[in-house]
């Protein structure tokens, strides 16, 4: 049962990690929701690694993965 109490506490920390990348996540949102042609494979690619690195970073900070 030690591993479900680790990945509780950790799930508890994913609002306060998704919380410190508000900007790279608004702005992969904005560059998917404006796709009005339809969203091809790598259109947003940029802003989806931003987002992802800004991810990473901030669960360092917090000492805990993703």
């Amino acid at each position: 049962m030690e591993a479900v109490k680790k990945a509780q506490e950790r799930l508890a920390k994913y609002p306060l990690v998704f919380a410190k990348c508000t900007k790279t996540a608004t702005l992969y949102a904005r560059c998917v929701l404006l796709k009005d042609e339809g969203l091809k494979k790598n259109d947003c690619a940029k802003e989806f690694e931003a987002f992802n690195a800004c991810l990473k970073t901030a669960a360092k900070e917090l000492k805990t993965r993703i």
